[in-house]
């Protein structure tokens, strides 16, 4: 095997022209500790579309971007990993820190990789990883949801938004869902969600005309742009998780605690990079959605070659669902 691979790098930040295919760029080879994985498939993230633009300064360029992928493990020197295994990788500073999934190969942190075992394509699991981690984090560690109780998603219709309704759903929950398109409401109650809210950055008024006392749990992933907003949907002594800034606004200015979070109301945060999700808990995901109890999350599949598209697309806001590039 060559000391090269084809890789998509980013040498700086900019439009979806920045970037770019390269053949030459430096295969990693097998570490000690770490997952050398064949990547056949990766999910494209607001994240990374956060860093192509220049609003991460803890990435340092050139580099090759990509939070997770699906694929083949080709060597991982003292771990638990064999050759030839199946295998999602995710976060763990991946495309951040080190180079990620958006190449032919990548190496990762073993703590990172989890072993599936399934009969979906490498697309279809591609569609997974992070999403399920987000919306497994934000509703079960973060939020502790339970059945019975209700739960308000906002950004409703992302990818992370239509996983959650459907695992809440699952759970139990009555979820009430929220989007700016009216055109996907039909889409959000085909998740799960039972009411539908379009967003306006101002819908606590709406959300109490549907439960007076607030909602038991908000799951925010437009961010800080509607904090203030999301609060007062919250019952008293509920709980509100954010963990996504689809609004694009990554600060409060002259946020003052005790004039935005209720008292009695919890406030909480969830990272993927900081939390490792358990592998049974996405083997359990994967079953579920082989046996069609979860929808699946994947809107549509683009070459690799087809990069710049595919980010054009994730800008667009169009996508009704997980954006996927296969390298196979």
């Amino acid at each position: 095997m060559t000391g090269t691979m084809r890789a998509i790098v980013i040498e700086r930040a900019g439009g979806p022209e920045v970037l770019e295919i390269r053949d030459d760029w430096p295969r990693p080879t097998a570490e000690e500790g770490r997952v050398l994985i064949r990547v056949m498939a990766f999910g494209l993230n607001r994240g990374e579309l956060f860093t192509r633009l220049g609003y991460s300064p803890t990435v340092s360029f050139p580099r090759v971007l990509g939070i997770e992928c699906a694929g083949i493990v080709e060597a991982a020197p003292g771990t638990e990993f064999e050759p030839g295994q199946a295998v999602i990788a995710t976060t763990g500073g991946m495309g951040r820190a080190y180079d990620g999934g958006y190449a032919e190969f990548t190496s990762v942190p073993a703590a990172h990789v989890h072993a599936v075992e399934t009969s979906l394509s490498w697309t279809q699991l591609a569609a997974t990883p992070e999403i399920f981690h987000t919306a497994w984090g934000a509703l079960v560690p973060a939020l502790g949801l339970q059945a019975g109780q209700t739960l308000l998603i906002r950004g409703g219709s992302s990818a992370v938004g239509l996983v959650a309704a459907n695992y809440a759903t699952a759970m139990g929950a009555k979820v009430l869902s929220t989007t700016r398109s009216t055109a996907k409401e039909s889409l959000l109650k085909k998740f799960g969600a039972e009411k539908v809210v379009i967003e306006t950055d101002e819908i606590a008024p709406t959300v109490k005309d549907i439960f007076p006392d607030g909602v038991d749990a908000v799951f925010d992933l437009v961010g800080t742009k509607v904090l203030e907003d999301s609060f007062a949907c919250v019952r008293l002594g509920g709980t509100l998780c954010m963990a996504g800034l689809l609004g694009g606004e990554w600060t409060i200015t002259d946020f003052v605690p005790g004039a935005v979070i209720p008292s009695t109301t919890k406030f909480t945060y969830f990272s993927s990079s900081a939390t490792p999700m358990p592998t049974d808990a996405l083997q359990a995901y994967l079953n579920g959605l082989e046996a069609g109890s979860y929808r699946m999350p994947l809107d549509r599949v683009f070459a690799f070659e087809d990069v710049q598209e595919a980010h054009a697309y994730m800008e667009s806001n169009a996508a009704s669902g997980k954006i996927v590039l296969s390298v196979a």
